[in-house]
This record gives C-alpha cells, structure tokens and sequence, in this order.
C-alpha cells in the first residue's frame, strides 16, 4: 500500500498485462481489483484517503480503534470467494466470528428483543412480544426465503444493461409482491406494531425507509437466519488489510493520496484519469468505486452523459445520512450487546422527518456499535470502544453541521446515558464525529448521502446506474449507487458483476487502442 510520495510512475518491464484503474478503495472498488487481477489485469487502486477502506476506514486514537462504517458483516462466502480467486482462504487471514444475538432492540419503553438466528430462540422471543403473531412470523420469513432465492441468488449478480433484462423479471417481482413496501410486507404478516419494527429496521442498514423500500429488500432477514451475522477480530478494518494484501499479492497497487478530478476519455471509451495533481494516467478499463452520482456529475463531462445528466441525478431520490459519534469509555458496560437499536416512541413519523420533510427532528433512534463486546483489543484494558449512528436527513435538510453536530452529540450522549451506558457523559475519554457534511467532502457522497440512491422500487436494478457505464465504453461502476444496491452483500456482489461484463485481460487486442500520448503515464509503481 502507497502513500502520495510515491504516484504512479512508469509501467513494470516483463508484464503485458492489460492495465486497470479502480476509483476508490471501499469494499466495492477491492473486491473490484481482485476480481480484474483474477482476470489477467494489472490493477492500480486509486484512493483520495490516506488510509484505504472508503466508508470501511479505520480511526485510531487515544489507544482505542474506531471501524468508521460497516460493522455488520453478512454473506461471508462472498469474501470466500476472493480469497478463493487468489488461491487461499479467508480464514487464513481474517478471523471472523459470529454475534449472538444479532441485534438488541431495545424499545422506548424498556421492552427488549433479542433478534438472532436460532430458530427457537426466535419464536420464544416473537411469542413472548406477540403470542398471536408466530405462526405470522413464519409465513414472513418463508416470504423472505422465497425472495432471496430470487432476488439474490438469481438476480444479485446480473447487470441488467437492458429494459428487457428487467421485464423478464417483473413476474417474479410482482409473485413475491416487490410492488409492496417492506413494512407492508411485515404488516401483511404481522399485527403486533412492535414485532413490525423488528422485522423492517434492517432496510435502514442499507440506506431504506422500510415505508417506502420495495420490500424485495426483507431478503435480509432470510439471508442473516442463513449466514448469520458476523464480526471481524481486530475490526472491520481487518477485512480491507487483508483485501488490500490480495490486490498487492496479484500484482497491483493501491494507492492512497490519489485524488481523482476526472475521468478520460478518447473514442467513446475510458482511457484513463486525470488525478487532483494534474497527472494522467491511462488504462484499458477503469472502474469507479465512487458514489455513482458522483461519479457523473463531478468525473465525467457533462457533454458525455445523454442517461445521467446534471438535471437526472439532482432529481432522483437519496438515501439518509448519517451522524456518527464514535467514544471510548474509561470503564466497561458488559450488559451491553455487540450490537444494539435503541428506538424511540415515533417510528413512522421520524422516517418520514428523515427521508421525506428533510427535518432534523429533536428525538432520534439509534444503534449503537459496541465491538469490544466480541475483541476486547479494540480497547485500553478496562475500558470500551464503541460508535453511535443517528439516521438524519441528508444535506437538501439544510443543516449547518458545524453549529448543530456538538448539541446533536450532547443530546445523544445524554440519551445513551439515560438508557444503556448510566454515567456515560464522566466515562468518555476519547470522541470523534462524522456528520452529513463529512459523508459528502470527505467521502465524496453526492447530497451527503450515506448509502446512495434510495432503494425503492423505482430505482432498483434496471433504473439504477448500470454496472457497465450507459454513457461511455470500457468505464464501469461497483458500490452501493451501482445493482444491486448497499450493505456488504450489495457491493460485494455488484464487483461480483464485473465477471460477467469486463472482457478478460487475454481477449483485449494486443496493440494499444489508446496510444501513449505526451504527459500521460501508464499506471505503475517504479
């Protein structure tokens, strides 16, 4: 892994690889560069940070280790199948374990769920919330097995680069009710409005309002009962260490310090980038890992974009954001799970401040990550590291975060303290934030956005940005703003579709359709 001193320089002698630029080191732009590098390219990772990982960047501070963003780690065979394409096995370098129970929900009122995968740890806790309510339970979770099998293991991996890949899939869609919301598709099932909560929060880790997200999105519930849910020892930051080590270990680079101010082209086709320091750099592919609206709007010429232009990507819908305060505690809370949503009395109503009003309300839920429930490493001895997220509107809400963020804080501080951590507000001894404004300067999120596009109906598989770029050749796209969508799963299976898409590095003609040009550089490493 490279810092900006030592940019891109001169193409390696003796390796005729085809070149490929990835844009951006999230889980996406990584599991991108495996794959190219699994298909006979030379990869170069491009990424702005001076650590990789993108939303999945690692904090470290007063002794204590901050895992910046995803924490719920679902569908471990996808990372299987990485490790698997460079020949080793993920064991091998990442300890992962399994968290039980998956999440805590803790209601306003005190009332707790434990939600995990035991099937009868499951309808002990469903009957002790709902007694009527089990046999509806299952009916939702034989919904979601069903949906998963299509909306996943069929449809998770294919581009749909065309109005007809999608028609063929509208039957099934409209068979296992896609037309419906997710919290319809609960409520069908369910009555108890607690139980409903329960099964539709997990929309919002990927960016959905459960009110308004196509409710092919309750695959989650089926997927984690399958997979389960998981945490990587030493931090989620482990995972991109041991990704950026399987690039490396192909031969390829990633590159930290690289910002990217536009992508190249040259005959209705990528040749390359042109980095913040003015350098170019060709390639034969290039692959951004970027949000996908911004990725058009600020790497792409506006005259090259007929599908995604300026007025398009202003007018589609976006997910939340997020306000994320990440401490460190001088002593431990053993009685608190890995993972825990705290909600408050409004549901509905807050959802619909969040992603439809784009207020800022007073009243919040939360979840709340404490990670040294599983690695008591990520912590001094005695103490405890965790992070709290807040869904908040994205930046239309207006917002000034550098006035609002210390009072939000304090707010959520006192909350917590009230609740899960008594004496929380004397325990802190270290603390860092990420507000709305962070997701869009530091993270480049269009509007702040934490997860992309919002995934409803209208804005899922065909309708999304393609995988393969609709506005020019050899570009392509992978992360949450691409198919199928956010969450680990989603980005990890939209580089999944990348084999499907990118011709193998040994079918691209030999001779250079690009020919060098004074002041670019192939992308290598002296």
């Amino acid at each position: 892994m490279l810092t900006q001193s030592q940019a891109p320089t001169a193409v390696l002698r003796g390796d005729s690889r085809p070149e490929a630029l990835v844009i951006g080191s999230g889980f996406g732009g990584l599991a991108a560069a495996v794959r190219l590098g699994a298909r006979g390219y030379r990869v170069t990772v491009l990424e702005k940070l001076d650590a990789p990982g993108g939303r999945a960047y690692v904090h470290r501070q007063d002794g204590f280790t901050f895992d910046a963003g995803p924490t719920v780690i679902t569908a471990p065979f996808l990372f299987d199948e990485l490790w698997a394409l460079c020949g080793k096995k993920l064991a091998d370098d990442v300890d992962l374990r399994p968290v039980a129970p998956f999440y805590r929900v803790r209601f306003d009122d005190g009332t707790v769920f434990d939600y995990s995968g035991d099937a009868d740890a499951m309808r002990a806790e469903v009957a002790k919330l709902s007694p009527g309510d089990v046999a509806g339970y299952e009916r939702f979770l034989a919904a979601s097995e069903a949906i998963y099998k299509v909306g996943f293991e069929q449809l998770g991996h294919v581009s749909f680069e065309s109005w007809t890949d999608m028609a063929r899939v509208l039957p099934d869609l409209l068979k296992l009710e896609g037309y419906r919301t997710v919290y319809g598709l609960a409520a069908k099932h369910v009555k108890d409005e607690k139980l409903r909560v329960v099964l539709t929060f997990q929309s919002l880790l990927v960016g959905g309002n459960p009110f308004a997200t196509t409710s092919v999105y309750c695959l989650i519930a089926f997927l984690e009962r399958r997979f389960g849910v998981h945490f990587a020892m030493g931090g989620t930051g482990a995972l991109v260490r041991g990704l950026v080590g399987l690039v490396e270990g192909q031969g390829g680079r990633v590159l930290c310090g690289q910002a990217v101010d536009e992508i190249l082209v040259e005959q209705g086709a990528a040749c390359g980038v042109r980095l913040a320091t003015g350098q170019q750099l060709r390639a034969d592919v290039v692959v951004s890992n970027a949000d996908s609206a911004w990725t058009y709007k600020h790497l792409l010429p506006g005259r090259l974009r007929r599908r995604w232009t300026d007025k398009r990507i202003a007018r589609a819908r976006y997910s939340m954001s997020l306000f994320v305060w990440y401490f460190g505690t001088s002593r431990q809370y053993p009685d608190v799970a890995h993972h825990t949503i705290s909600l408050c009395p409004r549901y509905e109503g807050l959802l619909d401040d969040i992603f439809t009003k784009k207020h800022l309300a007073d009243d919040f839920s939360l979840y709340l990550h404490r990670p040294t429930a599983t690695d008591p490493s990520l912590a001094p001895p005695g103490c405890d590291t965790f992070y709290v997220l807040a869904p908040v509107p994205h930046l239309d809400a207006g917002v000034d975060w550098r006035e609002r963020a210390e009072p939000y804080r304090a707010a959520i501080a006192k909350r917590l303290g009230e609740t899960l951590l008594p004496g929380l507000e004397q325990a802190v001894v270290s603390s860092l934030m990420l507000t709305p404004q962070d997701f869009q300067d530091r993270l480049s999120s269009y509007k702040g956005a934490a997860f992309a596009l919002e995934p409803v109906l209208t804005q899922s598989a065909w309708f999304r940005p393609h995988n393969r770029s609709e506005e020019v050749a050899r570009l392509y796209l992978v992360g949450a703003g691409t198919h199928p969508g956010a969450g680990l799963p989603g980005v990890l299976s939209s580089a999944r579709v990348l084999d499907s898409i990118v011709p193998h590095g040994r079918d691209l003609p030999r001779s250079d359709p690009f020919p060098a040009k004074e002041g670019f550089a192939h992308v290598r490493t002296a």
